[in-house]
């Protein structure tokens, strides 16, 4: 347990306690780097808290499957169900009305009536909210308290400003035909293992209020397109990783974030920029693909960053960065004959082992300085110290 994940769930507390005055519960999960880190590095690993919801009154199935006779407890004795169909657009889709499960009282099995079909729209709960994305966002102060080195200077009281960004959903108890190829491809490394990829199964997906990049100015299509999500699995494969695949990742994301390469939400909002979402995807594909040598042997992790960042700017210049899960999905298709592309190929494949060293040694490790010693409580100004 650490500060991030008491944020995680001080945030989805009231949510799920019922702070919408709703006749549903709220069903919360926690995600993004909170639940993907369990690494710890001295700068932090974690931006904004993330938060799934999902209602406890709705429930989402793929076209053509038979709706379930029964369902985790988390359920409602009433749901409301909804078919995933494709929207043209791989890994978007639009929700379909199409039947209501009643429990029975005798034996808790669910029995379906067929509803009138109609798409459902996006709608969040509390509309007087922040809303990035997907996200209902609420900043907020927060106070943290740090024991200093010596007893003398006893402890440190940090104050912080923090972002919980709460994604409201429908949660799909199956895997999705659109990444039906992914539990059974061919793997040469044996990442992830058999048992890995059936608890990633087991998970299902949600689905998230996400309209593709092409269709956000259709007021009509941008409000009834909704986005696989598969956050779930993500959190499993991400914990599978060996340390130094997660220290890789860290230190991916501190570098593009202060080199100024990627931006924060980028891959929901449509920004033409890089995200963090890239890279997770860069690592999720690095790690299936390439050896447990590769990543261990003659171990630099300058080298193997280095690497990365190049095949980064070779699928920046092809324009296509498929992604990890759906097949047909290519998370860089905004990117064909775009100048930003160009620029940023540019700057990726400029780095090299001895730049990147240059920048652990110039930014990382000043700002791990910095922190030690402001938790010491000697006050520091970026340009005090020499490496």
């Amino acid at each position: 347990m650490n500060d991030y994940d008491l944020s995680a769930w001080r945030c989805a507390v009231p949510l799920q306690s019922g702070s919408y005055k709703e006749d549903f519960d709220l069903i919360p999960l926690t995600t993004g780097s909170v639940a993907e880190f369990y690494i710890e590095p001295m700068l932090p690993c974690v931006g904004d808290v993330d938060i799934m919801l999902h209602s406890s009154c709705q429930l989402a199935i793929p076209a053509g499957y038979t709706p379930p006779t029964q369902l985790p407890g988390e359920f409602d004795s009433r749901v409301d169900v909804y078919e995933i169909v494709d929207s043209g657009f791989p890994g978007y889709v639009y929700l379909m009305t199409s039947y209501l499960l009643r429990e029975s009282v005798d034996d808790r099995k669910y029995n379906a009536e067929q509803c009138k079909r109609e798409l459902k729209s996006v709608s969040h709960p509390d509309h007087k909210s922040m809303i990035h994305g997907p996200a209902v966002v609420k900043k907020w102060s927060h106070l943290s308290f740090t024991l200093a080195p010596t007893a003398s200077t006893g402890y440190c009281i940090a104050k912080s400003s923090r972002s919980t960004d709460s994604v409201f959903c429908v949660r799909c108890l199956i895997w999705p035909p659109q990444a039906a190829h992914w539990p059974t491809r061919h793997r040469n490394y044996g990442w992830p293992d058999s048992a890995t990829v059936n608890r990633v199964v087991s998970n299902g997906c949600d689905v998230v209020s996400v309209s593709h990049h092409l269709c956000r100015q259709n007021e009509r299509i941008s409000k009834q397109q909704w986005r696989l999500s598969l956050s779930r699995a993500e959190i499993v494969l991400l914990n599978s990783w060996m340390p130094l695949q997660q220290i890789v990742y860290h230190l991916l994301r501190r570098f593009m974030k202060t080199e100024g390469l990627i931006t924060e939400n980028a891959y929901n909002s449509g920004v033409d920029t890089l995200s963090n979402y890239h890279i997770k995807t860069l690592m999720l594909w690095a790690c299936e693909l390439k050896s447990r040598s590769w990543w261990t042997v003659d171990l630099n992790v300058v080298r193997i960053c280095v690497e990365l960042l190049h095949t980064l700017a070779v699928w920046l210049t092809d324009a296509r960065c498929q992604h990890y899960f759906i097949n047909s999905c290519n998370l860089f298709d905004r990117y064909e004959n775009s100048r930003y592309a160009e620029v940023t190929v540019n700057r990726l494949q400029s780095v090299t082992k001895a730049s990147f060293s240059e920048w652990c040694i110039d930014s990382y490790i000043p700002e791990c300085a910095e922190l030690c010693l402001n938790l010491a409580g000697c006050p520091v100004s970026r340009g005090t110290f020499s490496l």
